[in-house]
């Protein structure tokens, strides 16, 4: 456990993986925005980072994003068996693992996450845009699909917050 954050060693991280694969908590929170601004007339960035970084102290969240990671690295390095290797690092379209993975965060939020997500993986705004680029030699086939997870929770989170009138302290 980190004394000075109370985050524990698999939170600290998570994060850190998030953040050397080029993804901040301000680029999920502009996913978040994006999700919910015209639902909320008075959203302030600030409440879509309050709800990504809660969503982030969730262990079920932690391990999706230390897995996903993991196998994208490994797919980077090539270091993953034939025919699995070429299947992620493609991204191949029949594949589906990486949204299974995915929906294990959203789930953690309730059903409008299913809603949410399938939405801004169809849309690929913001970071998923760069993410879903195959010309840059980066494989991002589990995280692209972790981030819009974590952005679609988030956005349940705010919602069902929205619905008690109240932000959730869970």
């Amino acid at each position: 456990m980190d004394k000075n954050t109370n985050q524990s060693v698999l939170e600290v991280k998570a994060r850190q993986l998030l953040t050397e694969r080029g993804v901040d908590l301000e680029d999920i929170a502009e996913l978040v925005y994006y999700l919910q601004a015209k639902y909320h007339d008075d959203l302030q960035m600030e409440d879509c980072r309050y709800n990504v970084d809660r969503v982030l102290t969730k262990r079920e969240v932690q391990n999706a994003i230390l897995t996903g990671i993991q196998l994208d690295v490994l797919a980077e390095k090539k270091m993953l068996e034939q025919p699995l290797q070429t299947t992620i690092e493609t991204d191949e379209s029949l594949y589906g693992l990486d949204e299974i993975i995915a929906l294990s965060i959203v789930n953690v939020y309730g059903s409008i996450g299913f809603t949410n997500y399938g939405y801004i993986d169809k849309q690929k705004p913001g970071i998923l845009e760069r993410l879903n680029d195959k010309s840059t030699g980066e494989v991002h086939t589990f995280l692209d699909d972790i981030v819009g997870a974590i952005a679609a929770a988030a956005s349940s989170r705010l919602a069902h917050a929205s619905a008690d009138d109240k932000l959730l302290d869970d």
